[in-house]
């Protein structure tokens, strides 16, 4: 059952009545802006996946290998900004940036044809990974800063829920749409929603300026590398840059998987894009139903760190199971797929955007701000696409040594069951702040 945010009862009474109205409106008005940063992402997904599968997984580490360079280039440039600038106009030129990217590549996807799927697909595929993570953790980085740690335990599933509404209309729009109006002019819808959340963003920017505690107004300074410089000096982020890695591991395998299977029976641009779009529909389905259900009284009665915990046992149990029982094909959504990308993508996918993304941005909340913003970025950009071009190149090299699907599964059970050890450290890491939560129990006494 979702759990509702409630108000929170120490809102000092002095605090003008706008005010309280505002901080009582946030979670929702976040909630809205996520949908819409999820929608234009999902949109441009599967028109940026379609390109991959066009190729096969042979030029995934090349198309990640770009993203990595990309990534590792822009770290310097985003702790510039970040030390500089308040966050407000950090949130705006951001993606004010991306908005504009996004009107200047149609009519480069009007000549896809002509330019050719691998060169279009190299540089949109940078683009669109390099939009997701810059997007999406500055969207958590900034929702790290306006809400407190009992604050995010409350309304951080709710957001996350939005988000995933968000993820499943991208979908369907994307499916009525690319049937109609074809793939290009899906980038100008994209571009639209994207506006609409960065309005919401900046209105809720200055609504918590407003409040006497906000340092909204001031830069957070310190060094450009800071965030590289804080993997080797704080044991969560060490923590969560493994986990990243093992995560990305598991998906990014099947996701190569993916690949080959796209390139094989499918030829035209449409018929890809609508595959693809299907398997984020269903992942994103999951996700909502998790945050729906076991996600919101997981975080809230036993503690973000076990939102970490649980998905990993849940792909342990999953990668095990493939193991066994090999990857014998099954029908979904119309498609015979074999077992492990049917089962395999959407579960751990699921399971990563429906428990695990809100857990880890909970647990974001309990470190000083310099950290919420350039450690998490680090992570969550240069130390995933490092991941995935490690994994693609394993499972290429892999493959050519004759490993099937059993084999591939049971060196990611072995991950996962590494990424379970890791996980129950994160979640309990020393360096954290102590979590303001507090829960009551029956007998009226306080436990945290």
């Amino acid at each position: 059952m979702l759990v509702l945010p409630r108000p929170t009862p120490d809102v000092p009474v002095s605090l003008p009545r706008q005010t309280v109205v505002e901080q009582a409106a946030a979670p929702m008005q976040s909630a809205l802006a996520f949908f819409f940063v999820m929608a234009s992402y999902y949109i441009v997904r599967p028109v940026r996946d379609q390109l991959s599968g066009a190729v096969g997984s042979e030029y995934l580490p090349l198309f990640y290998g770009a993203v990595f360079a990309v990534m590792l280039l822009l770290t310097p440039v985003f702790g510039l900004l970040v030390a500089r600038f308040p966050r407000k106009r950090l949130l705006g030129w951001s993606y004010s940036f991306f908005i504009l990217c996004l009107l200047a590549f149609v009519p480069a996807f009007v000549e896809q044809d002509r330019i050719g799927a691998r060169s279009l697909g190299v540089v949109f595929f940078v683009w669109v990974s390099v939009f997701n993570l810059f997007v999406v953790s500055l969207f958590w980085s900034f929702m790290a800063d306006i809400f407190s740690s009992s604050e995010a335990r409350r309304v951080f599933s709710l957001i996350a829920l939005g988000g995933m509404a968000g993820a499943i209309f991208g979908p369907l729009v994307t499916k009525l749409l690319v049937q109609l109006i074809g793939v290009a002019p899906l980038l100008l819808v994209s571009a639209s929603s994207l506006s609409l959340s960065l309005v919401l963003l900046l209105r809720l920017s200055a609504q918590h300026d407003r409040r006497p505690d906000s340092r909204g107004d001031e830069a957070i300074g310190g060094s450009l590398w800071a965030g590289v410089k804080e993997l080797w000096s704080r044991p969560f982020l060490r923590y969560m840059a493994l986990l990243m890695l093992f995560g990305d591991g598991i998906g990014t395998l099947a996701y190569a998987l993916v690949a080959d299977y796209a390139k094989a029976h499918f030829a035209s641009t449409v018929a890809r894009t609508s595959f693809y779009n299907d398997l984020d529909l269903a992942t994103n389905l999951l996700g909502a139903a998790l945050q729906l259900s076991v996600t919101p009284w997981l975080l809230v009665r036993r503690g973000a760190g076990w939102g970490l915990v649980v998905p990993s046992l849940v792909n342990l149990a999953l990668l095990a199971m493939v193991a066994l029982i090999g990857g014998g094909n099954v029908l979904f959504f119309g498609y015979s797929v074999p077992l492990l990308l049917a089962v395999m993508l959407v579960i751990t996918r699921g399971f990563a955007y429906g428990m695990t993304k809100p857990a880890v941005d909970a647990l974001y909340t309990r470190v000083p701000r310099e950290t919420r913003y350039k450690g998490k970025n680090f992570v969550e950009t240069a130390v995933w696409r490092f991941g995935d071009v490690v994994v693609t190149s394993a499972v290429s090299g892999l493959r050519m040594l004759g490993w099937g699907i059993g084999g591939l599964a049971l060196l990611g059970a072995g991950v996962a069951a590494l990424a379970t050890v890791v996980a129950r450290r994160a979640g309990w890491s020393p360096d954290l702040a102590p979590d303001e939560h507090t829960r009551v129990g029956e007998d009226g006494a306080s436990s945290a």
